[in-house]
């Protein structure tokens, strides 16, 4: 199996070391071809074609100096470097010590990331016997950022072109994402990639790749068949090796996961690469960007949503590692099912506690839905991907589905989304995370954690007999002046709820604050969506004068009522799908601020007198004719 390349134009490597190690010699070596006995002391940047080496790439090598003057320089040119070739001088073994005391300590002070290549050059100036393997061991172990040793000789021609090859190498097919060097054994992410490409090329999902599967595979991936004898062959290396590997259906996924750890461990690394490219990876073992575009442009205030096809994608998927069929996805389920993708999506922040789980951790069809909505509204991209790695062939379009315009919503007084976002804002311990915590079934907890990161709450609503989805975002009241020093960050807010604590004037205040200032934001930018007050903690004693100053509030900015609720008590008064409702009337519910207001009535009247202006001018305009069209009659008659 041929070995593929990278999708790169061009490899930059640095060549350092000690002064008099041979790195100008290896660079001019490289490039003529042949062995130069003079040459400069730093020379200019030299380009190796891309027919130099099979990958076809060309390669641009950077030589360096070791002086003191050219610490800064060679520092710059460390960070522009894919890759970095360390030299030694075979011959003076103090330019080998001073790889571990000085250069690769070195390297990681700068903070360089690029492989290293160790070359000791001049090999033909050495008298003794060296075991190269053997002294390098203990260094490579040491510095894990070592690709490789090699050594060389110039004057004789001796490894000169490999020196280069194994840098190239080590930047278009690197060892470190496929395989644990310690452990010898292929990484998850690397497992899980080919897993996925098993299962994609395992037609008729036996379990097995048969000849057939495997010559298609082979054609795909190199462009060349497998003759009889050589699928014969391969079988009979894995079953040697792993008998579970082939059964009598074919090469099995142990057997395929172990032929490709097999050829990186025989130093056919590229193989793998070659592979794993050809169904989309980049180098982060991720499905490139060429598979996860979401070709339509995106106005601030649209959003993504599932398309119905994907919905029921998911609902088979759902059901299809619902082994239990209990109706609920275990976490070993839920690992299966993601078992193609690089990692499970949802263990991090911030889908980790965002949906509603069972005491064991487990998802419902609507958490496991509600997870997929949240996503597709945060990184439709990431959304894409994740359909792809489970099994999902459809693109982009027939998965994702971009929204109307909130701003036309309002106008058409009426909207067709069926996920709706909703801004949490109140001062602290107003209730809101309590707000969070209900909308996922989950218990009142009287422990107060002050919320310092984002956070998010979504769940299935049930309104009108029809289900929507309401994803709750709580912001943190001292996140609320950098959430709004974005002008547009209003824009993907479909309804804001603002909590209070009903038994606190001062909460109360605060929360009114808040309110207003959002209120004048979206005056300003043109994305006011509708706002709910909600009394919050109602089981405590409530304050008269704040019900009464919170309903006059409410009616001089045209809201409606604010809703009282317990999450203690359990009594939330239906505002979930009070909320969705407000969501679902975008031109209703909308705060006015005295400024809004006034600036409202001077357009009106700036408006009226511009008509007035036009309809005087145009009766002017008018008479004008008129006495003109007399005076002509009146001449012609005389």
């Amino acid at each position: 199996m041929p070995g593929g390349g990278a999708t790169r134009t061009s490899v930059r490597i640095a060549v350092i070391g000690d002064r008099g190690t041979g790195k100008s010699s290896l660079i001019a070596a490289a490039a003529a071809e042949s062995f130069r006995p003079e040459v400069p002391p730093v020379l200019p940047p030299t380009r190796l074609p891309s027919d130099y080496y099979p990958d076809n790439v060309p390669i641009i090598i950077i030589d360096t100096s070791s002086s003191l003057e050219y610490r800064g320089k060679l520092a710059e040119e460390l960070k522009r470097a894919d890759a970095v070739v360390l030299t030694y001088a075979c011959d003076q073994p103090l330019t080998l010590n001073r790889l571990s005391t000085f250069w690769l300590h070195e390297l990681r002070r700068l903070e360089v990331r690029a492989p290293v290549i160790v070359a000791g050059c001049k090999l033909d100036r050495r008298d003794e016997e060296y075991n190269l393997s053997v002294e390098m061991m203990p260094l490579m172990q040491q510095f894990r950022e070592i690709e490789t040793c090699i050594e060389c000789s110039a004057a004789n021609m001796l490894q000169i072109q490999e020196v280069f090859y194994f840098a190239q190498k080590a930047i278009l097919h690197p060892t470190a994402p496929l395989f644990d060097q310690e452990t010898q054994a292929l990484r998850p992410r690397c497992m899980r990639a080919l897993k996925r490409i098993f299962i994609l090329c395992d037609l008729d999902m036996d379990g097995a790749l048969n000849d057939d599967e495997l010559n298609e595979f082979q054609m795909k991936c190199f462009n060349s068949p497998l003759q009889p004898a050589e699928i014969v062959g391969v079988k009979s290396v894995v079953r040697e090796k792993l008998p579970e590997g082939v059964n009598e259906l074919g090469l099995t996924l142990t057997g395929f996961l172990f032929l490709h750890a097999l050829f990186i461990e025989k130093g056919r690394i590229e193989t793998t690469w070659t592979v794993l490219r050809k169904f989309g990876y980049n180098d982060e073992l991720k499905l490139g960007d060429d598979y996860l575009s979401f070709p339509k442009k995106k106005t601030p205030d649209q959003s993504v949503e599932l398309t119905s096809e994907a919905v029921e994608f998911l609902k088979g998927i759902f059901s299809t590692f619902d082994d239990d069929k209990d109706g609920v996805l275990r976490e070993n389920e839920l690992e299966d099912l993601f078992s193609t993708a690089p990692e499970s999506p949802w263990d991090e922040s911030p889908y980790k506690d965002a949906v509603d789980r069972t005491p064991l951790r487990g998802l419902s069809l609507s958490g496991f839905l509600s997870q997929w909505d949240l996503m597709t509204m945060l990184d439709p991209a990431q959304t894409i991907a994740n359909l792809i790695y489970v099994g999902h062939n459809c693109d982009a379009a027939s998965a994702l589905h971009l929204t109307r315009r909130r701003l036309l919503d309002k106008k058409k007084q009426q909207t067709e989304r069926n996920v709706f976002q909703c801004f949490v804002f109140g001062p602290k311990k107003a209730g809101k995370s309590a707000l969070l915590t209900s909308l996922l079934g989950r218990p009142f907890s009287e422990n107060y954690t002050p919320t310092t990161s984002e956070r998010y709450a979504v769940n299935i609503v049930q309104q009108h007999g029809n289900k929507k989805t309401l994803i709750l975002q709580e912001i943190p009241e001292d996140g609320v002046k950098k959430l709004l020093s974005n002008k547009e960050s209003l824009a993907a807010c479909d309804v804001a709820v603002f909590v209070y604590d009903s038994s606190s004037e001062s909460s109360l205040n605060g929360a009114v604050e808040l309110l207003s200032y959002v209120a004048r934001q979206g005056e300003e930018s043109g994305f006011g969506m509708p706002c709910l007050l909600i009394a919050a903690k109602n089981d405590l004693d409530t304050s008269t004068t704040s019900n009464r100053d919170s309903a006059k509030i409410c009616v001089d900015m045209g809201i409606d009522a604010p809703i009282p609720i317990s999450v203690k008590g359990r009594d939330v008064n239906d505002v979930f799908s009070r909320i969705v409702n407000a969501a679902q009337q975008p031109h209703l519910n909308v705060p006015e601020t005295d400024q809004g207001r006034s600036q409202k009535r001077y357009k009106k009247l700036a408006n009226y007198t511009l008509m007035s202006l036009s309809v005087g001018a145009a009766a002017t305009f008018v008479g004008l004719v008129a006495y003109r069209t007399y005076a002509a009659r009146r001449n012609t008659s005389t």
